[in-house]
């Protein structure tokens, strides 16, 4: 599959064009002409290009890329040494970052609540980016929700709240979302679940009563690219190879 194919099917799959964001999605190192086998992972650390070399890939598709938004632009360091890297190697490296979380099958927030068995019926926050539903029978309290996070993710999340406390409405939103949790108490949700947790998302969700679960920002956020390489390969007969560079974050 030539790579001009390729990235013009992603972006308009994941509907580049209209979702702002802190980085350019898409193509953003440009590698060989003709795409046969790609490794996803998400992020595109050395150790996944080291990986992806290793797998010999044509093409890196992640989550996480380069060029964010305030970052210093020389390429230097640690970000030159990436670079160098897959140029070297004529390979190309395609990211997603926001139209991969709210893609409605493929994203992140999607493929999170169909590990979970939670059932969808809303959206909420700036861009309806957070999704909020039902639970699981057998996880009507915050503590049955935990423990099929930690079941099904392979971490201990850290719970805020009372872990008796009933569950009627689930609403998460995966990575570095904490600051959607008074978007998610406005829309009446019982918890709130996202990959990270800061300071002030304490006190709110203890003073608001409306428990809050860091789940992981690496943990919650394995699936979305997973499904797009698996897309991929069943569209168009590509080799597809997930990488996890583990990360306890």
């Amino acid at each position: 599959m030539k790579l001009t194919a390729l990235t013009r099917y992603l972006d308009d799959l994941l509907n580049v064009a209209a979702i702002r964001d802190y980085c350019p999605n898409g193509l953003q190192v440009e590698g060989r002409a003709e795409v046969r086998s790609i490794v996803t992972g998400v992020t595109a650390s050395q150790a996944l290009i080291e990986a992806a070399l290793s797998a010999e890939a044509d093409a890196i598709l992640v989550h996480h890329g380069y060029f964010w938004k305030g970052e210093p632009a020389p390429i230097v360091g640690i970000k030159g040494r990436r670079i160098r890297a897959l140029i070297k190697a004529d390979i190309s490296l395609l990211a997603y970052h926001l139209p991969l979380d709210v893609h409605p099958q493929l994203g992140n927030n999607a493929q999170l609540a169909q590990r979970m068995g939670w059932v969808q019926e809303g959206m909420f926050g700036e861009g309806d980016i957070g999704l909020m539903g039902r639970v699981d029978a057998d996880a009507s309290d915050v503590a049955g929700i935990a423990a099929n996070l930690e079941r099904v993710l392979g971490r201990k999340p850290l719970v805020i709240g009372d872990l008796a406390q009933p569950v009627r409405r689930v609403a998460w939103c995966t990575g570095a979302a904490q600051s959607y949790l008074a978007s998610a108490i406005d829309a009446g949700c019982d918890v709130f679940i996202s990959g990270e947790i800061s300071e002030p998302t304490v006190h709110l969700a203890r003073e608001a009563g409306v428990a809050y679960i860091s789940a992981g920002h690496h943990a919650t956020e394995r699936y979305g690219v997973q499904a797009l390489g698996e897309h991929l390969a069943e569209q168009f007969g590509l080799r597809h190879c997930f990488i996890d560079i583990d990360n306890p974050v």
